[in-house]
């Protein structure tokens, strides 16, 4: 039987989200379905001429639970399986695999949807924490000369002939005031660095009545802020002005991104609070955690910045700094937490993920 044969009873495995393969004694696949297909980025033809020991670089544990499955040590084995392949991303897989009778063993995979998202939070601290090294020395070594360029512009202001004073100081103004620019762009990058943690005692809907009534502030008109609060969310030891700060840069992202709707009067914000338990938050778990939702109906962020949207000075809207959400991530990360987001055309969801006492 090839794999390019499709027998009666396989057919309703062509409809099944989850990734099957069929393997005979030998570890040939006979059978892959669609879902399979996809997450081994491989066809059913080219599977049909491997073995499941070849397809990855170590597929003999795999193996070995299919000659066991055989065997009939027994029913069927659950396990949680790395498994590696040759110049891509390893699979962290969640596999089923079950005797069927005739010689021929169902391995079901299904993406380990916990380990991928450990993988994503470590390589976003790990990011993170370089970018915070990149910001931080960059940021001193534009700092010293800034200061000597808007100097030297200063005394050649003073030492500008009387009778061209008028004319040539318009130049001398645009060094001045491009370097204070620069100055002030400096220090929103150190910021975070420079400014101690003050924690105290937090109520996380204090905050967001905070950020509504400043976003409403700004925009009084076409845009709508609805609250979806869980009032039994316990207050917890925190930067106060730190959160705020990091729920403002999330929000004012937000609007900015609705002013089309906005100009329409159907823009909508919600802020949603809720409590989620048994979270893993930077490899330490913990009983009970803030998740708070910053929700909007604008257009989403651009597919070409999503993956690099927390890099510093990278924005998404013409005239944007970039570093609202570089200060918002590098703040709840002070805070022990997460920060992550969903983002399609008519739904862009900021998740923050806070542990509580």
């Amino acid at each position: 039987m090839t794999a390019s044969a499709l027998p009666a009873r396989y057919a309703g495995l062509e409809l099944l989200a989850s990734s099957v393969l069929v393997v005979d004694a030998a570890g040939s696949v006979l059978y892959a379905n669609p879902a399979a297909e996809n997450l081994l980025e491989t066809s059913v033809k080219q599977l049909g001429r491997s073995t499941l020991a070849a397809l990855f670089d170590n597929g003999g544990e795999l193996a070995e639970l299919c000659a066991e499955a055989l065997a009939q040590r027994w029913s069927d084995r659950r396990q949680d399986l790395t498994l590696r392949r040759h110049g891509r991303e390893p699979l962290h897989v969640h596999s089923i695999v079950t005797a069927a009778g005739e010689g021929q063993v169902v391995v079901e995979l299904r993406e380990n949807v916990q380990q991928l998202k450990l993988d994503r939070e470590e390589r976003m601290l790990d990011q993170s924490q370089a970018n915070k090294e990149l910001i931080r020395n960059l940021a001193h070594e534009i700092k010293n000369p800034l200061g000597g360029i808007r100097g030297a512009a200063q005394l050649l202001e003073r030492e500008l002939p009387p009778a061209h004073a008028a004319d040539l100081s318009e130049y001398t103004q645009v060094i001045i005031k491009e370097a204070d620019r620069l100055q002030v762009l400096v220090d929103r990058l150190l910021a975070p660095h420079r400014r101690p943690h003050i924690v105290g005692d937090v109520n996380i809907h204090e905050v967001c009545e905070r950020v509504r009534s400043l976003i409403q502030a700004e925009f009084p008109v076409g845009l709508t802020i609805r609250r979806d609060y869980d009032a039994s969310i316990p207050e917890f030891r925190g930067d106060r002005e730190q959160l705020i700060q990091t729920v403002l840069n999330i929000a004012h992202n937000a609007a900015q991104a609705l002013l089309d709707r906005i100009a329409q009067g159907d823009a909508e914000i919600i802020l949603r609070t809720r409590v989620a338990r048994q979270v893993t938050l930077a490899k330490v778990r913990y009983g009970l955690a803030l998740d708070l939702h910053i929700i909007d109906n604008g257009p989403g962020i651009a597919p070409e910045i999503r993956d690099r949207m927390f890099y510093p000075l990278v924005s998404g809207r013409a005239g944007g700094s970039g570093l609202g959400l570089t200060l918002a991530q590098t703040f709840v990360q002070q805070h022990l937490g997460v920060i992550e987001c969903e983002s399609r055309p008519g739904l862009t969801d900021f998740r923050i993920l806070l542990p509580l006492p």
